[in-house]
């Protein structure tokens, strides 16, 4: 029964994550909203609804117990603002000047620079299987971007750049991670990683300037959406589906993301999607699975693999 709730909970999660990005575009088109301001309050209520969940459910001294190191304070500062904040920011920029579904698929390019990066850093040799993902991801892309056509590119210059940028701030964002969660729970980082993103693109972008005469029933329903089942609720299962599910299996399971972001795209919103496209989604889908199945490998010499603590972002 408990693992049946665990394959339903990061189900879930995952369907949650892929339909936030596709209901945020929404947002973008017709009611106009800032993606600076969108995400300014998507980070500061989720991170505070996290950080209850924390105080409520957990440990609460560390909540504030992550402060008292100077050095993993000022570790937890540089997360928050070039990890949380620059994931957060440059994936829905892409979602603004593109849609979901190219945005989360372009983000999901992360583990092939992280595998390059480990190269070049000499902290890992190249395997057959790396040059399969690597070779899926850039045929996905191809497909995805051109959807097939040498002479164009089916998609705007501006949502590609995005995109990618995405990829290396995830990329650096799951990097740097681990060291911190060692220490806490991902409740507590990522928490406080949302706050500390949400406060500073505050400054920039208060939150309580914004127009709302424009917005109907409709559009708060949708924002209300975004921020708690695309964001709080879908991290909140993601993390309780550990409780009864191995990490592999919920990265495995969790892969369903990018698949939800493409079909609301395209049904629900009507966007167009070339056949090649597909194609490239479906390299691209195989390429998260390949890294799902390369984790599991690795996780069987872990002795106590429930304690590893994968993180979700979009």
């Amino acid at each position: 029964m408990n693992r049946r709730k665990g394959i339903f909970l990061v189900i879930t999660g995952a369907v949650f994550w892929g339909i936030g990005g596709t209901v945020a575009k929404k947002l973008f088109q017709q009611y106009q909203v800032d993606v600076d301001w969108l995400v300014t309050v998507r980070l500061l209520i989720a991170g505070v609804l996290l950080l209850a969940l924390q105080f409520f459910g957990k440990d609460r001294s560390q909540i504030l117990g992550v402060w008292k190191s100077r050095r993993t304070a000022i570790q937890l500062m540089i997360y928050g603002l070039f990890g949380m904040l620059a994931v957060q920011y440059t994936y829905m920029a892409s979602i603004e000047h593109g849609n979901a579904a190219v945005a989360t698929l372009l983000q999901y390019l992360a583990p092939v620079m992280i595998i390059v990066y480990l190269l070049v850093r000499k902290q890992s040799v190249l395997t057959p299987q790396d040059l399969l993902i690597v070779s899926l991801a850039l045929i996905g892309c191809f497909f995805l971007l051109t959807n097939g056509s040498l002479s164009q590119i089916s998609v705007p210059s501006a949502a590609i750049i995005w995109g990618v940028l995405s990829g290396v701030a995830l990329a650096f964002y799951t990097l740097y991670a681990v060291p911190l969660l060692k220490q806490y729970d991902s409740l507590v980082i990522v928490g406080w990683a949302m706050i500390i993103g949400g406060s500073a693109l505050s400054l920039i972008h208060p939150p309580w300037q914004i127009d709302v005469s424009v917005f109907t029933l409709e559009a708060y329903l949708s924002l209300l959406f975004v921020i708690l089942f695309g964001t709080m609720f879908a991290f909140w299962f993601y993390i309780e589906s550990l409780q009864s599910l191995l990490p592999k299996e919920s990265s495995l399971l969790g892969s369903l993301e990018p698949l939800a972001a493409v079909l609301t795209t395209v049904f629900w919103l009507k966007e167009p999607f070339g056949i090649f496209q597909w194609a490239g989604t479906a390299c691209i889908i195989g390429m998260i699975l390949l890294v799902a199945l390369q984790k599991e490998s690795s996780s069987r010499s872990n002795q106590h693999p429930r304690n590893e603590k994968p993180l979700r972002v979009s």
